[in-house]
């Protein structure tokens, strides 16, 4: 075995599962506090093939919790940051990146064309974030999606959940009303938190260039890292679980 990116994780699954698991192409929409940790924690495990999107640059309030975020990347675009990282990491990865804001009607045809066999979804945009698990699951793409991390601190409270399932997150609740509206499932995986959010602090600005303009809400360092983190070992699970499946029907 030639000591590599992928030694320790084939010491843990073995060659052939680590070979198949890594021949997947993944896309992470959102490259945020949650998206740019998935993006990391995915292009170490040696994924051969990642799309990336997102249409925002790196600010200074980035950087309490963003891995794109540093005093020499601020003004850079994040999509830009990330594929510059992840390539540092791993030479030989397939990129392909999407600087553009997803907009709603731009979703179908997206999914349609992209060919992804994994979808993670960490975009805060509630109409494109919407749009984007309509069109997975409409045709039948593999999604799971990142609900909200602002304005909590407890890690216990931080939890794999389906959908429909998910209690006390408000972010949640908006998504599973638009999803009903379109006539799509709501069973699909969700990281999500059970602690009542902190309210922000009256008369702070808003935020969103494209979309509609959103409340901006506090956040603290390891929240959205947790989220990201557990977002990639629900992804490699139902990824590796496909895997034993179709070694059991070979």
């Amino acid at each position: 075995m030639t000591d590599s990116i992928y030694t320790r994780t084939e010491i843990l699954l073995g060659e052939p599962t680590l070979n198949d698991l890594i021949d997947h192409h993944i896309l992470i929409a959102g490259l945020g506090g949650v998206g740019s940790f998935v993006a990391e924690s995915l292009g170490r495990l040696g994924i051969k093939r990642l799309s990336i999107l997102d249409h925002d640059v790196v600010a200074p309030s980035n950087l309490n919790r963003q891995l794109v975020a540093l005093h020499s990347t601020l003004g850079q675009p994040k999509v830009e940051v990330m594929a510059a990282r992840l390539l540092d990491i791993n030479p030989n990865i397939q990129l392909i990146k999407h600087g553009d804001f997803l907009h709603k009607e731009q979703a179908h045809e997206f999914i349609q064309t992209g060919n992804y066999d994994f979808v993670v979804d960490c975009i805060d945009s509630i109409a494109s974030k919407a749009a984007l698990v309509a069109a997975c699951l409409r045709l039948n793409v593999p999604i799971a999606s990142s609900m909200g991390a602002g304005n909590r601190l407890d890690v216990s409270k931080v939890k794999v959940a389906k959908l429909n399932q998910t209690e006390g997150c408000g972010l949640a609740r908006e998504l599973r009303a638009l999803l009903r509206k379109e006539g799509v499932r709501t069973n699909y995986p969700v990281i999500y938190s059970q602690e009542i959010p902190r309210q922000p602090l009256p008369h702070q600005p808003v935020s969103g260039v494209e979309g509609r303009p959103r409340a901006v809400n506090g956040t603290i360092s390891y929240m959205p890292a947790l989220f990201g983190m557990m977002l990639s070992g629900v992804v490699v699970q139902a990824l590796l679980k496909q895997i034993e499946e179709k070694q059991e029907t070979a």
